[in-house]
């Protein structure tokens, strides 16, 4: 299986740049997300690669051959795109064996790579239908079966499951990270979906506004994000960022007053540089972090908006009193309704800090 080398990617389309200079490595079988707002450039960065769209600068190594001018037919990559694109008028068979017809492949041989994925996927049974006789589900495995019969070094993945309901996203999520395990080859996915990312990834890479933001094992992310960005990004629900002003700093840390909370103060470690007296900043608490009342650093009196109860787990959606929402994950807490108050307490222990700017503060 072949490992990926992006150094310097860049794309214009005239003046307007949409990739600013991304430099990735992708080891041989791994497993890699890229993840990202809309227009983040994650698409792009994958139709680069593809070959579908030309590299305006740097280098994109595929196996350790340069592959910025390759015909994307040469590149050893196979692509799953979020539309099925399956021909109407071709079975489940033929569609999956079009293209090593095209190829002009023995026709032994297309049966037996063609009936090979089709029991990797579970379509034995589909083989003589057609598409319109399949399940959203049932066509993106077949789309999936037709880039298996390739044997391709590196499976590219744009969004494939959007189309799909969510039953039917969970379903290909573990059939896609079973293929993987069966297959051991490279893969590259593309997703907005964070749940996917974390999920399915050995490596996520977090794009906004064609950079890189931070790159790492999926926990990695989760446990140390970088910025603001990537700590609000990854995880469901997302981060709590509450406001606060810089009281005191000095001797490795800082006393913070939480501005939407009466005037109370959270004190925290630093090992890095201290910020001014008096800049802002903000702290982040994730949902599933917030301790019971009395147990942490300090107290957060909450007025309860809605609650949502999946059973074990609750998430109430509440605010501070001035506006300023803040989500918390609860198990249990089924008699909790909405309009109720809610007191929860942040460890600082459990708490991040970020500058006005979105900076980490360590």
């Amino acid at each position: 299986m072949s490992s990926l080398s992006l150094k310097g990617i860049r794309k214009a389309y005239g003046h307007h740049e949409v990739i600013k200079g991304v430099d990735l490595e992708i080891a041989s079988k791994e497993f890699v997300v890229f993840v990202g707002p809309s227009g983040c450039g994650k698409s792009t960065l994958l139709r680069m690669i593809a070959g579908l769209e030309p590299i305006t600068g740097g280098d994109l190594q595929i196996g350790g051959v340069r592959m910025n001018d390759i015909e994307p037919s040469r590149r050893g990559i196979a692509m799953v795109f979020q539309t099925y694109a399956l021909y109407p008028h071709m079975s489940v068979r033929d569609n999956m064996g079009f293209a090593l017809r095209f190829a002009k492949v023995p026709r032994d041989e297309i049966d037996r790579q063609v009936n090979a994925a089709a029991k990797i996927l579970a379509l034995d049974p589909l083989m003589d239908r057609y598409p319109k006789e399949l399940s959203g589900g049932q066509r993106q495995r077949v789309a999936i079966g037709r880039a298996i019969v390739r044997q391709p070094e590196v499976f590219l993945f744009d969004e494939p499951l959007s189309n799909l309901d969510a039953e039917l996203r969970v379903h290909m999520r573990i059939e896609i990270a079973r293929l993987h395990k069966e297959l051991q080859t490279t893969m590259i996915y593309v997703t907005h979906d964070q749940v996917e990312a974390m999920t399915l990834a050995d490596k996520i890479v977090v794009l906004r506004d064609g950079r890189i933001e931070q790159a790492g094992r999926p926990l990695d992310l989760y446990d140390d994000p970088v910025n603001q960005f990537v700590a609000g990004f990854i995880g469901s629900p997302k981060m709590n960022f509450i406001e606060a002003e810089v009281s005191e700093a000095a001797n490795g840390a800082v006393s913070l007053r939480l501005v939407n909370q009466g005037g109370v103060h959270l004190r925290m470690p630093l090992s890095g540089p201290l910020p001014a007296m008096g800049s802002t900043v903000l702290v982040g608490v994730r949902p599933e972090h917030f301790a019971e009342a009395g147990t942490g650093d300090v107290d957060l009196n909450l007025e309860v908006d809605v609650a949502e109860h999946l059973g074990s787990t609750s998430f109430v959606y509440a605010n501070t009193g001035s506006g300023e929402p803040i989500t918390v994950e609860r198990e249990g807490a089924r008699d909790l309704g909405n309009d109720s108050g809610l007191t929860v307490a942040i460890r600082a222990s459990h708490a991040f800090l970020f500058d006005s700017a979105g900076n980490r503060l360590r």
